[in-house]
């Protein structure tokens, strides 16, 4: 996602470039891939529950890295429906936390907090729905990553 920000070549060509620079099994790329896709894909979407959640904050002005952290756990809160809310956000905010400081992990926090409100009263379930009651096989995947 962060080479996307800076190079406007073939989106395509751009992920099989970075996958041949990287030692990750075939389910971390068809994964990566995969997350990647659907974010150039409902981008639009995906930006737009971003801005709508972020009080005073336009996605512009936002730090690159917490901007691309936030676009990756959207797409998996509007999109991979197998893997529970929760935790998407934990993960999101060990990785702002790892990447680009406490600060940052705080702000991906409010933010990723106010669009599962969001997504939570526009499906209609009250803010203390649960997730899904089984592990995805995404989920059990990135167990397995120790991410």
């Amino acid at each position: 996602m962060f080479q996307l920000e800076f190079n406007a070549g073939d989106p395509k060509a751009l992920i099989k470039v970075y996958w041949e620079h990287q030692k990750a099994s075939p389910e971390v790329r068809k994964y990566g891939t995969w997350i990647v896709e659907e974010i150039i894909a409902h981008g639009e979407d995906i930006d737009r529950a971003i801005q709508s959640a972020s009080k005073n904050w336009r996605l512009s002005r936002m730090a690159v890295i917490d901007r691309n952290i936030l676009r990756i756990a959207v797409c998996e809160l509007l999109y991979e429906k197998t893997l529970v809310p929760a935790i998407i956000m934990n993960e999101a905010i060990e990785v702002a936390k790892r990447y680009s400081g406490e600060d940052s992990a705080v702000f991906v926090n409010g933010v990723l907090d106010a669009v599962g409100r969001l997504l939570k009263e526009k499906a209609g379930k009250p803010a203390t729905a649960a997730g899904p009651d089984k592990e995805g096989e995404h989920e059990q995947k990135r167990g397995q990553r120790g991410t």
